[in-house]
């Protein structure tokens, strides 16, 4: 049996078991991780250490969206995703006997179409995988990897490349300011009861390259923006789902935010204001009012595509639409992502992800 069949065999396993582990937050993100190590404040964020994996955590993402447009102006959106899942913890054991189950997602979308690919991989046998330094993530031919003329740089000089059914990309990536360390230098709160994740962002790249659409060549450059994230028990039992946005705006200033739905009644709201300086201000959840719009039938669910945003201490107020509002993501554990733009007090773009609709 081959190496992607064996991980495809073991990841089917564990999303076989996600609707019994209904109980235990989306995805299972919310169910028990003993033996795995917990996020706890006062860590500081070490680089380029934290670009590699974490070994004793449960599950971590390596993630990357862009909004990009042709010579004409039209609008795509790129997606990039690593995620590492682990059944036990500790470092990864040899060969067929690593515990580290590996899935990529990659996707494109445009105004009319929204293709997307999953792949998978064990870990141990060197089909997926990711190192520190020199930065690279990759599962099957999908790279994710520093710029090879330019050794040192860390995360500011990238190459990027994916492909699935009617598409593939290559992209290259620059940014001129560090990173953003989310949440409390990097301890990002995802509950009142204090489930956290390690967090850090990438907003300020530029990207520019080439997309094969059907067959067809697009120039395309933009901006992008990779997140960084793991945990071990990120989400409390009663968070069904997300919803965050990381968008652009006109004046090179960047907003995240997200919204943990719970079935208490008690969403989580948390968020970063960051500067076109890329200073940072950490965003509670009396700052945000998230409120849906556009419910719209998706793939047989009814998913806000529209959403009013507003953060009070910045005079934030602006409605998104969607450059593709049919973008869902019929993977393993379905979800919405795609590209937004938004206008009102401010005017840009972003993306908006959504999950357990």
């Amino acid at each position: 049996m081959s190496a992607k069949w064996i991980g495809l065999f073991a990841f089917a396993a564990l999303a076989l078991l996600a609707p019994a582990a209904s109980a235990d937050g989306f995805a299972g993100l919310g169910g028990e991780a003993a033996g795995f190590e917990q996020a706890t404040p006062g860590k500081p964020l070490v680089f380029p250490r934290d670009f590699g994996p974490h070994p004793g955590f449960r599950t971590e993402w390596w993630y990357l969206t862009a909004n990009l447009t042709d010579d004409s102006g039209a609008s795509y959106g790129v997606q990039w995703t690593l995620f590492r899942q682990a059944r036990a913890p500790g470092i990864e054991r040899p060969g067929w006997a690593s515990q580290n189950i590996w899935m990529g997602h990659a996707a494109v979308t445009t105004a009319t179409e929204h293709l997307f690919a999953e792949t998978f991989a064990r870990g141990g046998v060197g089909q997926a995988g990711v190192t520190a330094e020199p930065f690279r993530a990759w599962i099957d031919d999908w790279t994710f990897a520093a710029d090879a003329d330019a050794p040192g740089a860390g995360l500011s000089r990238l190459t990027i490349s994916a492909n699935g059914p009617g598409f593939r990309y290559a992209f290259d990536l620059a940014a001129d300011k560090p990173v953003v360390r989310q949440g409390d230098q990097g301890f990002s709160l995802k509950s009142d009861d204090g489930r956290a994740s390690y967090y850090f962002s990438q907003p300020f790249f530029r990207i520019d390259g080439v997309l094969v659409l059907h067959g067809r060549q697009v120039k395309l450059s933009g901006l992008a923006w990779m997140d960084r994230e793991w945990s071990s028990q990120p989400l409390a039992a009663t968070q069904k789902g997300w919803d965050w946005f990381s968008l652009h705006f006109s004046t090179g200033a960047k907003l995240m935010v997200f919204r943990l739905r719970d079935e208490t009644g008690r969403d989580f709201r948390a968020g970063t204001w960051i500067g076109a300086d890329g200073a940072q201000q950490a965003l509670g959840r009396d700052d945000i009012v998230l409120t849906p719009l556009a419910p719209t039938p998706v793939s047989g669910r009814v998913v806000p595509v529209g959403w009013k945003l507003q953060v009070k201490s910045q005079g934030i107020d602006i409605e998104t639409t969607p450059v593709n509002a049919a973008s869902w993501m019929a993977t393993s554990f379905p979800y919405w992502e795609g590209p937004i733009a938004f206008h009102g007090s401010h005017e840009g773009k972003g993306y908006l992800e959504m999950t357990g609709y």
